[in-house]
């Protein structure tokens, strides 16, 4: 069962440098060249298509308690969604898709060595050992020969 989260994420970061493609051309053909109007268009198609997933699977709404029990930062995720989107829309012209994806991979990793390390948001705690760290600073040499060559 482990391989086919594996190949889940591995299929869905695929994905990463295709949408950014795709609301890149939506942004220049449709969009006047606003990377925020295409963003918010991509955003707009991916709320209908999780509420028809949603309505299709059947999935109950959560109760009014439910929600009255959430913090305000709770609900950052979506313009933390919002502004990864917009930032790949400005990116991919200016990097090409590799440096960008790189730039993006080498973000990730520091962050979420933090995240781990710290057991932040929810995550279990992973320490960052020296193999952990080794592992973040290859990623940062790779994005380096990436950006370089």
């Amino acid at each position: 069962m482990q391989w086919f989260f594996i190949l889940l994420a591995l299929f869905a970061g695929s994905l990463m440098p295709v949408q950014a493609g795709i609301n890149l051309q939506l942004r220049d053909t449709a969009m006047g060249g606003d990377s925020s109007l295409a963003a918010l268009v991509s955003f707009a198609v991916g709320t209908l298509g999780l509420v028809a997933w949603c309505l299709v699977m059947r999935i109950p709404l959560p109760a009014w308690a439910d929600l009255a029990q959430t913090r305000a930062w709770h609900w950052s995720g979506g313009l933390l969604g919002a502004f990864f989107v917009t930032a790949t829309i400005l990116l991919a012209p200016r990097l090409g898709a590799t440096t960008m994806l790189a730039l993006l991979a080498a973000g990730q990793m520091l962050a979420s060595m933090l995240l781990d390390h710290y057991g932040l948001l929810g995550y279990p705690v992973h320490e960052a050992s020296s193999m952990r760290m080794l592992g973040a600073a290859l990623i940062v040499v790779g994005v380096t020969l990436v950006r370089v060559f």
